[in-house]
């Protein structure tokens, strides 16, 4: 208004209100007031999509899963459902040299400083697990662990969380695997050889695999709107990610996102998994517009094209409520009577489940969603490759992936959630269940401590490594696989052929 009278025009007014709104973080209300003084301006296509991010600029909520990609550049949903099933816009890689793509998941540790000096929400806890956890940056979740069989625990949280405490000396149980200085800060490990890794080959995307922050995704809960962002998702953001994964090489990369059952909330299904859709329009590389959705990718300087098919699976960890509740995202246990004010959980309001009796049913009715329309995806598809990622490990829908293989061409699975490295290819002994499917399972990104000991294979190893991320090149003739571990070392590597 102190502009306008100084007889600025609109449009003048407009460039110097941008960075108020978009950088020096002017209150939604302040910046509707702005909207409405300048009310009829024509601008810009980008600057008004950065800008005018209320409710009263978004595309309709119940518009169809075959919206355009302009509908996408339009701004943030109403929902987070609202943009499931789009075709993001074709991203175009030019040149001849070989294109590096990076595979990794499982990676958001937990942050320490959040509400440092300050009153939880609702009596939230804070995120920290030992004494060491209240430090800037990413804590590493200390889960426990198992045999190979899964049938004996060796290790239980409050065992690992001991050698945390002592780092590794007594009474710290030998079974643990504890390794100092490794399972101690594993998610900077793998974030400094994929920082070293990126500046030599300059990775065109990442694909990642979700559980992108421990233990329960964004401390929020759902509902916030989807035009703003909130407190908790800057700071886990900043502190988790942007802090982490930055410099050379990956600066501006886009990260093609899924979530992860710790992303929906773990043990609860109504934190702040929608903040992870709305951070999208607040970043300039983490894309997640919804749940499931689907990215073209044009190689024309090569002659060869991939499409990407983004897909939900969470629904493996949604069971009845009074079932194991400590891997059930629809847990009665933790889902009724939340916090100080005795809360029963809730995502209506956010287009998911409406509460716990009904969260099991709503999970498995998304899956066959985003099972119809990966297959629709398929079907459709005219590209060279066909690549499904997805966060629920290698093994799991075996059936269906076998038939994605054998009917539709899938070329490849990447997935996550078992937190190791496994690349099943004919030499892995599970390669057949999936009817020669290669799959990969990058989920030792170090958010949590990995499945079994990380240095040396004690007979509890899944597959070739337990921290670490993969490269994946690909090409008209095949794709090259592979397998880094914490320590930079090419562990194993395969090639895929086009089916």
């Amino acid at each position: 208004l102190f502009w306008l009278k100084l007889g600025l025009r609109r449009e003048q007014v407009l460039l110097r209100a941008a960075p108020l709104i978009l950088v020096r973080g002017v209150r939604m209300a302040t910046a509707q007031i702005l909207v409405g003084v300048l009310a009829g301006l024509s601008v810009p296509g980008a600057i008004a999509q950065d800008l005018f991010l209320s409710s009263e600029a978004q595309p309709p909520s119940n518009a169809s899963k075959s919206k355009s990609a302009a509908s996408f550049l339009n701004g943030p949903p109403r929902t987070a459902m609202d943009y499931n099933g789009i075709a993001l816009p074709t991203m175009t890689i030019r040149g001849t040299e070989p294109v590096h793509v990076v595979a990794i998941g499982d990676w958001g540790g937990l942050d320490g400083t959040l509400w440092a000096n300050q009153v939880t929400p609702n009596g939230r806890a804070r995120l920290i697990t030992h004494r060491w956890g209240a430090v800037p940056g990413p804590s590493v979740f200390p889960r426990s662990r198992w045999n190979a069989a899964h049938s004996e625990r060796i290790c239980s949280h409050d065992e690992f969380v001991e050698c945390f405490e002592t780092k590794g000396e007594p009474p710290c149980v030998d079974g643990c695997g504890y390794v100092h200085e490794v399972d101690s800060k594993p998610q900077l490990l793998v974030a400094d050889q994929l920082k070293r890794y990126a500046v030599v080959n300059r990775p065109k995307y990442v694909l990642n695999v979700g559980d992108n922050f421990y233990w329960g995704g964004i401390e929020r809960d759902c509902g916030f709107p989807m035009h703003a962002i909130s407190p908790e998702t800057r700071h886990q953001f900043d502190q988790i990610f942007e802090g982490v994964y930055s410099g050379a090489g990956l600066d501006g990369v886009p990260w093609l996102s899924v979530l992860g059952n710790h992303d929906w909330g773990g043990r609860v299904f109504n934190n702040g998994w929608d903040q992870q859709i709305a951070y999208t329009w607040a970043s300039n590389r983490w894309v997640m517009p919804a749940p499931y959705f689907s990215q073209h990718v044009e190689y024309p300087d090569q002659g060869f094209s991939v499409d990407l098919i983004f897909i939900d699976s969470n629904a493996m960890d949604a069971k009845d409520p009074a079932e194991d509740s400590e891997h059930n995202i629809c847990s009665e246990k933790y889902n009724l009577g939340q916090g100080n004010n005795k809360q029963d959980a809730t995502c209506a309001r956010a287009g998911g489940p409406s509460d716990v009796w009904s969260c099991k049913d709503w999970f498995w009715s998304f899956w066959r969603r985003n099972q119809a329309f990966a297959e629709e995806k398929l079907r459709e598809s005219t590209a060279d490759w066909q690549i499904i990622v997805t966060h629920f490990p290698c093994g799991h829908e075996m059936g269906w992936y076998r038939h994605l293989y054998a009917a539709y061409g899938l070329d490849l699975l990447v997935t996550g959630h078992r937190h190791d490295q496994e690349l099943w290819d004919p030499t892995h002994p599970r390669f057949a269940e999936l009817g020669g499917l290669h799959c990969i399972v990058s989920g030792g990104g170090g958010g949590i401590t990995s499945e079994a000991t990380p240095v040396e294979d004690d007979d509890n190893w899944y597959g070739e490594a337990q921290y670490g991320f993969y490269d994946l090149v690909i090409t008209k003739s095949d794709i090259q696989i592979t397998s880094i571990d914490y320590k930079g070392d090419v562990i194993k590597q395969a090639t895929v052929a086009p089916h």
